[in-house]
């Protein structure tokens, strides 16, 4: 089954934590301080990323797909990037990005 992927910008990782919680209903599955959060739900694959410059909320949509080759981008028609990955494909990227911060999968 694949899992809906959606990726934010925020300006304050820490009170977004805070609400996004709330709205999901429970705790991200990994926290790198003052930088990123992710929450794994049943349905849901949900980041959020803190930028300083001035861009759009929206990062980027996509898949958690088991059965993903590999992690890949497309742009779709209206010019948003998707993503399509594993867990540990994920996992790997953060890993990468955050030396020393191993993501659940």
């Amino acid at each position: 089954m694949k899992r809906f992927h959606i990726a934010i910008s925020v300006r304050d990782i820490q009170r977004s934590v805070a609400d996004y919680s709330a709205r999901l209903g429970c705790e991200p599955s990994l926290v790198v301080p003052n930088e990123y959060a992710l929450w794994r739900t049943p349905q849901l694959n949900f980041s959020i990323r803190k930028v300083d410059e001035a861009t759009g909320p929206l990062r980027h949509l996509g898949w958690e797909d088991p059965t993903a080759p590999a992690f890949g981008t497309s742009v779709d028609v209206n010019g948003i990037v998707w993503e399509q990955f594993t867990a540990e494909q994920q996992s790997a990227e953060i890993s990468q990005i955050w030396p020393g911060c191993k993501a659940a999968t």
